[in-house]
């Protein structure tokens, strides 16, 4: 079943996040980073390419590569956070840098995955994405709290469609 899911799902990032969703979740981040020192970045994929679906590559182990892949690693205070959506699993995943995950809990972030499988599960995908980058934004601001200086962006804002 899993196969069929990602067979059919495979152009659905650009059918549910089209160019004026990215657009709204871009403008969201962007004002979001200027409230903490953290870094978010919005990833979707359609579906697991042919190989890493042989392989059973999970939701959380792709988040951990596009984790890696897009180097939401590499910020000046370890303070990246990768937002994940793999559309044919259904699933959605938050990856934290050691700076942060060193003082926000998974539950918090499994919170906020709950709160945006809700309104995708209702379709509404702008609605679930703001809702998740203003949850990821109250985390954020709770433990990294803007120092009032204006920190050098480090990752792109843009959602990143794979």
């Amino acid at each position: 079943m899993r196969w069929l899911n990602h067979l059919v799902s495979g152009s659905s990032a650009k059918t549910h996040f089209p160019p004026a969703t990215l657009d709204a979740i871009q403008h969201a981040i962007a004002a979001s980073e200027h409230r903490h020192a953290g870094e978010i970045v919005f990833a979707v994929e359609g579906s697991l390419p042919q190989a890493q679906l042989l392989r059973g590559l999970t939701p959380r182990q792709r988040a951990h590569e596009v984790f890696a892949h897009l180097r939401v690693w590499n910020t000046e205070h370890n303070t990246g956070v990768l937002a994940y959506v793999l559309i044919a699993d259904h699933a959605i995943e938050i990856v934290a840098d050691r700076g942060i995950a060193a003082k926000v809990a998974e539950d918090e972030w499994r919170a906020v995955c709950s709160l945006m499988q809700q309104q995708f599960s209702a379709g509404n995908y702008q609605a679930g994405a703001l809702a998740g980058v203003d949850a990821i934004t109250q985390i954020l601001v709770r433990h990294f709290p803007s120092d009032g200086r204006r920190d050098a962006d480090e990752l792109p804002d843009r959602p990143v469609l794979l």
